[in-house]
């Protein structure tokens, strides 16, 4: 390892021009002949869409146009689709309704557009906007997911009779059924997962223009997987040919996977593009992002685990009722069936499982992936229950999953994965040494004397990352591959361009893929520029989610490195007189072993793109692509313990100590990593303690500023104490697991997990405010 190579805790170079304000952003992007739009969206959460008139505001100065639903349709411009299929036990298939970009005729959700002015500047159109008439006939509405599936309850989608989009299955019912009949103990639950929305620091923007000449369009967008965006613009919307479109994502600031997806927005930006001969622009505020922003979570699970004399587990019992908000998002779909009943297993040996999860249409922002994406879900469900069945059986919770952890890899679970390595009582010790679990019970004591109630909680999460392969997911329903792309440029004079099809959004790729060169070639990574994010610049790639940048997309630069690093040993070895099996890379040269000959990678280059002096039949230039596709899911886990005291007079809770040991393989950047943990922290006490995306019952949603939807603050969290256990992943060359999520996957039941312990009271929901602690205290 150099000092900037793998493992390094490598200062982030892309850091300067975004602490120096030079970053650039879709926002920042300006176009000669600019427009702006403004989205005229539905105050009602179920609507008929009667009439529009939009006289008055045509007539107003700097005023271009006034679209509407109806002119997209009547332009053939595609619904929004769901890319990954689901199949109900049945055998039926997912029953989608349509999504159209602007409603033409009917509104199912507050916030939905149905109209847009585009004006000569934002004020303009956003004035002009409320001088559109819109005529609605209001329409029963169901919010609440326990509503929408009653007999009687208002429709949402034609196609789906009882607003049920599929009722799927995992799991071997009858043998689970027979492990629950045999049982000792039997563990029972009714769990929340509350509603969250992503709050991206940037906002959601797009910038399209159409060149009439080149009958192209481009597309600046905040997007996560900007190729994905254009797959999908080109082969299902009919905004335009896929080698008509370019789609580039500059600076993004943040995603948290709600910007994987294709929204309204982007497709209407383009369309108005070319309708009005000049660019468009849109960009969020922060009342539309609460509004149109896919929201995450929003499970109501009724879960049974069953024991036996022992206390080993096993059978687990989960039936889930996923809210997908008023229509079927990009990814939706996966989330609470492959992305969630899968990891139900936890760290556990579980014999049998059985999980039933429903699908659910109301009149409220659609549901997808957001950080975590399933994970999280599945995570606050074991560990919620692993925890109450250590109190129901009177056994130490620490000592209850010791005695269930899963020991011998590989580990074949009963709902699907395949575990590869891991060591998780490696990673429990940790925590609990680092937390001084074992002196906690004289800390609670000395708390009560004090007046506080002191708690603590244990949450043992495992993900799964970089889900692959491309081959596996395909046949459970995925509409598009898995894999990534990369290419590697060795210019003529020593320095190298990494073209990669994953987005950094806030991740430190242009730090973490240069040390890996850095220490491949044993170059400077001031050397190195990572290039991302446009379409016309790099091969197809799948973008950035699910923890797969490193564990894919760093694995297909290596292959492509791999490649240049096989052509340059061979001119090297031709131009001193060498075999090439004698060649080593070192410090930047191609030295012949044991022996003072070397060649500077700088001349290796310029005798690749001279081409005077070659190897016979060898093509002059340096430079290779690759394509990876993972053999499997990567399988980070860890422990986070969660310290804590809830003053009984007030329901306030506040953090004594939290502790993070995390197994995520091989890391490449230390420093990294730890920022990426702490943001996901933050993000799972978040939704432990304070934030909830909530609607009245007449589908208003009631959370939709910073005023009412409580953000975490600086003084809302602890300082964590963090640390690594670490078993290498054997699925990819590099040993890397991924840590992007982890946090906000473990951190929420062992919040959860330490307030009730604290409190006495096993029945808390998320989110644990003050009010909602001081009730459950003094409830009767």
């Amino acid at each position: 390892m150099g000092v900037e190579g793998i493992g390094a805790r490598v200062v982030r170079k892309e850091d300067k021009r975004f602490i120096t304000g030079k970053g650039r952003y879709v926002d920042d992007i300006k176009l000669l002949g600019m427009t702006y739009a403004h989205f005229i969206r539905s105050p009602h959460a179920h609507a008929k869409v009667k009439k529009i008139d939009a006289s008055a505001a045509l007539k107003l100065p700097g005023v271009v146009a006034v679209l509407t639903g109806q002119e997209l349709v009547d332009d053939k411009v595609g619904n929004l689709i769901c890319g990954w299929a689901i199949t109900s036990k049945d055998g039926s298939p997912m029953k989608m309704g349509a999504w159209p970009a602007m409603a033409p005729e009917t509104v199912r959700f507050v916030g939905q557009a149905v109209a847009v002015v585009i004006a000569d500047s934002k004020n303009l159109a956003r004035d002009a906007a409320e001088a559109v008439v819109v005529d609605y006939e209001e329409l029963p509405v169901v919010a609440d997911v326990r509503a929408a599936i009653k007999a009687g309850a208002p429709q949402l989608h034609p196609e789906a009779p009882g607003n049920q989009v599929y009722d799927w299955v995992i799991g071997d019912e009858a043998a689970t059924d027979a492990a629950f009949a045999k049982a000792a103990n039997v563990v029972k639950m009714d769990l929340t997962n509350n509603r969250l929305a992503p709050n991206p620091m940037e906002p959601r923007s797009a910038v399209a223009s159409y060149d009439t000449a080149e009958e192209h369009f481009t597309l600046y967008t905040t997007s996560q997987n900007p190729h994905v965006a254009r797959l999908v613009l080109s082969a299902f919307y009919n905004i335009a040919p896929e080698h008509k479109l370019r789609v580039i994502a500059p600076d993004v600031g943040g995603g948290f996977g709600s910007k994987i997806y294709i929204y309204p927005e982007e497709m209407v930006a383009l369309w108005a593009s070319k309708k009005t001969g000049r660019p468009v622009k849109w960009t969020s505020d922060r009342t539309e992002a609460f509004l149109t922003d896919a929201h995450g979570r929003d499970h109501v699970t009724h879960a049974e685990m069953a024991f036996d004399a022992n206390n080993k587990i096993t059978g687990l019992k989960v039936k889930t009722y996923a809210n997908f908000g008023a229509y079927m998002s990009l990814f939706s779909s996966a989330v609470p069936t492959y992305l969630y009943a899968t990891l139900l297993s936890g760290q556990y040996n579980i014999p049998q499982i059985h999980a039933e999860v429903i699908g659910v249409y109301t009149n409220t922002t659609p549901v997808d992936a957001y950080r975590g994406a399933g994970r999280p879900e599945a995570s606050y469900l074991v560990e919620r229950m692993m925890e109450t069945a250590a109190r129901q059986l009177n056994v130490d919770p620490a000592a209850l999953r010791k005695n269930n952890f899963i020991t011998q890899f590989p580990h074949q679970t009963p709902v699907i994965m395949a575990y590869d390595t891991g060591d998780f009582n490696a990673s429990l010790d940790a925590a609990m040494k680092a937390i001084d679990y074992a002196g906690f019970p004289a800390r609670k004591a000395k708390a009560k004397a004090d007046g506080k109630l002191r708690g603590i909680g244990l949450s043992c999460y495992i993900e799964a990352c970089g889900i692959a392969p491309s081959k596996a997911v395909g046949s459970l329903g995925a509409g598009v591959g898995l894999w990534e792309s990369a290419e590697v440029r060795v210019n003529p004079v020593g320095t190298i361009e990494v073209l990669t099809g994953s987005h950094s959004h806030g991740q430190g790729h242009e730090t973490v893929f240069a040390q890996l060169i850095s220490d491949r070639l044993g170059i400077p990574i001031s050397q190195v520029s990572i290039v991302h994010g446009d379409t016309d610049k790099v091969q197809f790639g799948m973008g950035t989610y699910g923890s797969r940048s490193a564990a894919v997309g760093l694995t297909a630069i290596l292959k492509a490195v791999e490649k240049v690093e096989t052509k340059a040993k061979k001119i090297a070895a031709h131009a001193l007189e060498a075999s090439e099996a004698d060649i080593v890379i070192e410090n930047g040269e191609f030295k012949v072993t044991g022996t003072d000959k070397a060649i500077a990678l700088p001349m290796v280059a310029l005798a690749a793109y001279t081409a005077h002096n070659l190897p016979d039949g060898m093509e002059p230039g340096l430079k290779e692509s690759a394509f990876y596709d993972p053999s499997n899911f990567t399988f980070p886990a860890g422990t986070y313990i969660c310290e804590l005291e809830v003053d009984p007079g007030t329901g306030k809770t506040s953090f004594v100590n939290f502790v993070a040991a995390d197994d995520f393989g091989r890391l490449i950047n230390p420093m990294i990593v730890e920022g990426q943990v702490h943001g996901g922290l933050v993000q799972g006490i978040g939704q432990a303690l304070l934030e909830h995306a909530m609607y009245d019952a007449n589908g208003q949603p009631v959370t939709a500023s910073f005023m009412d939807y409580a953000m975490p603050r600086a003084d809302d969290v602890p300082s964590f104490n963090l640390s690594h256990t670490t078993t290498l992943c054997p699925g990819n060359p590099l040993g890397i697991k991924g840590c992007g999520e982890a946090g906000a996957i473990g951190a929420s039941a062992a919040v959860i997990n330490a307030i009730t312990d604290a409190i006495g009271k096993n029945n808390l929901e998320m989110p644990a405010t003050p009010d909602r602690v001081w009730r459950t205290i003094h409830a009767a």
